[in-house]
């Protein structure tokens, strides 16, 4: 018999254990027909801990996970980690200068030896996280993107694009970290607002009287300015376009030139060009010919002859000192804006011209960009489809290289004459010399390089195995929006170059989940919740519901009230479930509806079922927990189960039998959402696990139940307001009386005041809807809401002799 005490965390524990032993998450576990369904989960970084976007994400690939696999789908939900290049190398560097030593001192094959030590040791802790919240991956499967095999697909992946021609060396401009020294990608600069000051500096024309006046936050950078810039249809320059003028401090004579992207409106309307310290400089730059200097070395500080070793500041404090000695200093004023710093180490990032490995991305691309548009691959919702296809259109040169330790190190490999050879595996003389004496090349590969395999090296290819002809292509992949450029388009023009597959046919971009107040949650603003402090307190199931349920719109607002709801939600089922397994002791399941609200019940989990049919492929998860919610608390609970009690209470054993069935029933609806509290309940009356039992089949449709219990439940409203029993007779009056209970409610009802208050109603009602302004121009959905009142009011009144 069920316990009567409901312990969320005893039965997480119990089930988490059972499904892991009994290896019911395995890929065709259960499985009864061929179609396979596989979901691409972002491989969660190696260093990184649950927070609540990984919490909703998993919360939502767990319900469809369990959703098909209880469908018979041969499913497959991967667990892993990426290496996290920079974030790893971050946390074991603080633990060497911890110790009063470093990297560089202790050299590369000790730092590589020292970061696995500490993998082992301390790192990966996500995946036991997303244990307690209950995700069903096939645990047993689990990789790691510096697994041998996995390196062998970053690898081929490398020489393959390099055999294309695709990948070459260049100096661009990059998000630079002068604290790790090394180019970082657009997902890994935080960028903060700060207060800072706008300088406005006089550039005086090189030949005549005049000057061109530019507003800058960086005075430093005036030192490496090769050219002003000003909008060809600013009036204020337009005689000055083609002319020279002289760079303060150091004197170099420089165009005046025209372009689009300076703002007219933004400080003086001119701009400084500083290529090697600005990336929309360097953009202008390229398209103008100019040169690229640079005045700030890759540790920060400055490298201009005469300010060698100096801080920015420092340089700031001195070329405006010369401005204000060579009265070419126009004003200074106190500026807000935003800026870039590295999220690990949160140093100010330095846009910084480095040599760099590229990844050309026009053909790359377009094989991606023709799948997004012909909806082969639909991101969802909408929005993000068309944000997808943009950032394909002008997606940038893919920077591929990171000057850190830890990672993949980069199959290219130079001899003494120069020349490149790239092979995997390693090759044992130049390519093009035969030279045995070749060095490889030291940087590693961005982090998302490897992670763009994701869908296919944990299948193990490039070996061609069966269970990548098992399951690739898949079908879903769920993630945030901020890496939509950064990995999911990636994985798809990944798949098509090396699989000559999309990787997936649906991409689902979640909530992304703010603080209760609406700020971005943030544990150094104090904004952040940790998911595990919601399980903590209310269960997993609690809070995978709670997550679901406000998972409506792209930015959305975290709240406990929600967790609670889920809470309830369970602990309602718990109950009732206690309720009919009592009086159902040793009677088998079985559908045998004879009574109004026993072919009612079965009916509205009928139709459930097919809502939750239509919502789960179209991704709406917030109305599945919502339908959820109502079947159970207010048509099962509060009705069907009140209705039955008497019958229970007399030994029925056929509407206990017939109670089972439909409990059955509404435990595999739930099950997806809340899967502990199912499984245990179910585990009182089966054999079976839950978990790949199978989803309910549709009941033959029964028309004489269709809103059978309306005329009850709107009795029930009447009576609970005004204290008013409307006339009901026959199994209304039988259903009522066991629910409504009229004779426990000490109530005397005014009928005369209640019918006041309906045609007062219905007045209002009927005055709106001939309101011909507003049937027109409300929304359809409002005018169909005030129809529904007025037939309802019209119903009450006529119930009370109105």
């Amino acid at each position: 018999m069920i316990d009567t005490r409901y312990d969320p965390h005893g039965v997480e524990g119990r089930w988490q254990r059972t499904w892991e032993e009994e290896g019911l998450y395995r890929a065709g576990a259960g499985a009864r027909r061929a179609e396979s369904y596989v979901i691409c989960v972002p491989p969660p970084n190696v260093t990184g801990e649950l927070h609540m976007g990984h919490a909703l994400n998993g919360s939502i690939q767990d319900a469809l996970i369990r959703w098909h696999r209880m469908r018979g789908f041969d499913t497959l939900w991967q667990p892993g980690y990426d290496h996290a290049g920079i974030s790893t190398q971050n946390v074991v560097e603080k633990q060497l200068l911890a110790e009063g030593t470093s990297r560089q001192e202790i050299g590369r094959e000790a730092f590589l030896e020292r970061t696995w030590d500490w993998l082992d040791k301390t790192g990966r802790t996500i995946i036991g996280q997303f244990r307690r919240l209950g995700c069903s991956l096939d645990y047993s499967r689990e990789r790691f993107t510096m697994d041998d095999g996995y390196v062998d697909a970053v690898m081929t992946f490398f020489v393959r694009l390099w055999e294309q021609g695709w990948v070459y060396r260049a100096n661009r401009i990059v998000n630079w970290c002068p604290y790790h020294q090394t180019a970082i990608s657009d997902l890994e600069v935080e960028h903060v607002e700060l207060d800072d000051v706008l300088t406005y500096a006089r550039y005086p024309f090189a030949d005549g009287p005049g000057a061109i006046t530019i507003a800058t936050v960086r005075p430093a950078t005036i030192l490496a300015d090769v050219a002003v810039a000003v909008n060809p249809n600013d009036p204020r320059y337009r005689d000055a376009i083609g002319k020279e003028v002289a760079v303060p401090v150091v004197g170099r004579r420089v165009p005046v030139i025209a372009d689009d992207r300076v703002e007219i409106d933004f400080g003086s309307g001119a701009l400084k060009i500083t290529p090697g310290h600005d990336p929309t400089d360097f953009e202008i730059g390229r398209d103008h010919d100019l040169p690229t200097l640079t005045v700030i070395g890759p540790d920060g500080r400055m490298t201009a002859e005469g300010f060698e070793g100096m801080t920015q500041e420092e340089a700031n404090e001195r070329v405006v000192t010369w401005l204000k000695e060579h009265d070419q200093l126009e004003k200074r004023e106190n500026y807000r804006h935003s800026v870039g710093r590295c999220e690990r180490c949160h140093t100010r990032i330095e846009p910084l011209v480095s040599p760099q490995w590229w990844c050309r991305m026009d053909e790359l691309a377009r094989p991606a960009l023709d799948a997004l548009r012909s909806r082969r691959v639909r991101y969802h919702p909408e929005s993000q489809h068309r944000f997808a296809i943009e950032s394909l259109e002008h997606a940038p040169d893919w920077c591929v290289s990171r000057q850190l330790w830890w990672g993949h190190q980069i199959p290219i490999w130079t001899c003494p004459d120069g020349h490149q050879t790239s092979a995997w595996p390693p090759p044992a003389g130049c390519a093009e010399c035969g030279s045995g004496e070749l060095e490889r090349d030291p940087d590693v590969l961005d982090t998302w390089f490897s992670s763009a395999l994701w869908p296919f090296a944990t299948l193990g290819w490039p070996q061609q195995t069966t269970e990548l002809e098992r399951y690739y292509p898949g079908d879903v992949s769920v993630t945030a929006r901020e890496i939509i450029r950064l990995w999911e388009n990636r994985m798809i023009f990944a798949g098509l170059f090396l699989m000559g597959d999309i990787p997936f046919t649906d991409v689902i971009i979640t909530s992304t989940v703010l603080a209760v107040d609406g700020r971005r949650m943030s544990k150094s603003l104090g904004t952040g919740i940790d998911p595990l402090e919601a399980v903590d307190k209310h269960g997993a199931d609690a809070t995978r519901y709670g997550l679901l349920k406000i998972s409506s719109t792209q930015d959305v607002r975290f709240s406990w009230g929600a967790i609670e709801e889920g809470a309830k939600l369970a602990n309602k089922l718990w109950n009732v479930a206690r309720l009919l397994l009592q009086h159902g002791d040793g009677i088998a399941p079985a559908l045998h509806p004879r009574a109004l609200e026993e072919r009612w019940i079965l009916q509205r989990i009928d139709d459930v079922r097919a809502e939750l049919e239509r919502l789960l492929p179209r991704f709406e998860f917030a109305a599945v927990a919502d339908a959820l919610y109502h079947l159970t608390f207010d048509d099962f609970c509060d009705w069907y189960a009140e209705a039955i009690k008497p019958r229970l209470y007399d030994g029925d054993e056929q509407a206990a039998s017939t109670a089972l069935g439909a409990l059955e029933r509404l435990l595999a609806l739930l099950h997806p959402v809340l899967p502990h509290v199912t499984e245990e309940i179910w585990s009182q009356f089966h054999d079976t696990r839950l978990i790949v039992s199978p989803w309910p089949a549709p009941l033959a449709r029964d028309p004489s139940v269709d809103g059978a219990l309306t005329p009850v439940q709107e009795a029930a409203a009447v009576f609970r307001r005004s204290g008013v029993v409307p006339a009901l007779d026959g199994d209304e009056k039988r259903i009522f009386d066991a629910v409504v209970k009229p004779e426990r409610v000490k109530a005397n009802g005014d009928v005369e005041a209640e019918r006041a208050r309906l045609q007062k109603e219905i007045a209002r009602a009927e005055g709106m809807l001939a309101n011909e302004r507003f049937v027109q121009s409300a929304p359809e959905a409002v005018v169909a809401a005030e129809r529904e009142k007025l037939d309802r009011y019209r119903r009450e009144l006529e119930s009370i002799g109105g």
